[in-house]
């Protein structure tokens, strides 16, 4: 019989499900807004959904039978943290499931939620031991507790407790602004990122962002000033992001620029929530629908992309078979 051949999907191929629940929460919100088509926003959580159901199922197929790849990938420094987002794409899963199902989302999230919690204090106690490469310090770090908590945050609010939801913000808050201030020394002081490091800056578009709608959803009431900061914040880095793309640009395409994805999607999403809270003139009004456009476009064409790559065979590593059993001894 031959022998089992598995493709080594890494950890980081997540992010794809983070883009499209991300998207299509965005695509929720205009319909509350705007009344736009809900197939939209429902196709884009379904195809997140079945994506999901297919990364996770290859993910655990390679700790049984490719197990050496697997611990490789979650002992590298930099490789390991994006672990962290079989937790968060399985939170996120959870949200998608909501309008649906109430016990199916709660139990998703719980599982989501448990790997999150788990994978960011054990990622998080190697990183307090020091003994690390300064090169190797990159947004990365961003996923296991600032992503992790923020996405926490937000389900726990639409599940109905919205003050587990505040706590859990805080965690997401403060990591964030710990773990920023960290990444930005490193940018402004280290030599710069090597073209293959650089997609990874894409992170740094979704604390402010996915934060902001982690804090409206955990309030009540009109938007407030701390808000407002956050969602300026992340334009701020959107810019930056425009600004450096040709610079971003010389890592040939491949899934890692799925992680310039959530951010965005995030980016329209908080805008959009703005304006169903209250936010009735200004930058904000204006802005959201070019927000949403923009999302739309930017993960429209990365999906392409990773679709061309994937009918072509370069998406994916190749096939690895699975370990043989050793040969009989030889007859003496």
């Amino acid at each position: 019989m031959s022998a089992i051949k598995l493709p080594i999907v890494p950890a980081s191929f997540f992010a794809i499900v983070l883009g499209l629940c991300g998207l299509g929460g965005a695509w929720r919100a205009a319909h509350r807004v705007w009344e736009t088509p809900v197939w939209v926003s429902e196709a884009l959580m379904a195809a997140a959904v079945i994506i999901w159901i297919i990364l996770a199922v290859l993910y655990i197929l390679k700790w049984v039978f490719v197990r050496a790849a697997a611990k490789a990938e979650l002992m590298h420094p930099i490789q390991c943290c994006f672990i962290g987002l079989g937790g968060v794409s399985t939170m996120l899963v959870g949200g998608a499931l909501l309008p649906y199902s109430r016990i199916a989302a709660v139990i998703v999230f719980a599982v989501g939620a448990i790997l999150t919690v788990c994978f960011g204090v054990w990622r998080t106690g190697l990183l307090w031991q020091g003994d690390r490469d300064p090169s190797t310090t990159t947004p990365v770090l961003l996923l296991p507790t600032a992503a992790g908590a923020f996405v926490a945050a937000t389900n726990l609010s639409a599940l109905g407790y919205p003050d587990w939801g505040q706590v859990v913000f805080g965690i997401g808050f403060f990591s964030w602004l710990a773990i920023e201030s960290i990444l930005i020394h490193r940018l402004y002081t280290m030599p710069q990122m090597i073209p293959a490091l650089r997609p990874t800056l894409g992170i740094m578009l979704a604390p402010p962002t996915v934060g902001g709608i982690a804090y409206l959803s955990g309030t009540v009431g009109a938007p407030d000033a701390l808000v407002h900061a956050m969602l300026g914040y992340g334009i701020l880095q959107a810019l930056v992001l425009i600004r450096l793309i040709r610079w971003l640009r010389a890592q040939p395409f491949g899934a890692g620029y799925w992680a310039f994805t959530f951010g965005a999607s995030a980016l329209a999403t908080l805008a959009i929530r703005l304006v169903d809270r209250g936010d009735t003139t200004g930058p904000v009004v204006t802005s959201a629908p070019y927000f949403l456009g923009l999302a739309s476009l930017v993960i429209a064409v990365i999906a392409l992309a990773t679709l061309r790559q994937l009918l072509t065979g370069k998406l994916v590593p190749a096939p690895v078979p699975a370990a043989a059993p050793a040969p009989a001894p030889a007859s003496p």
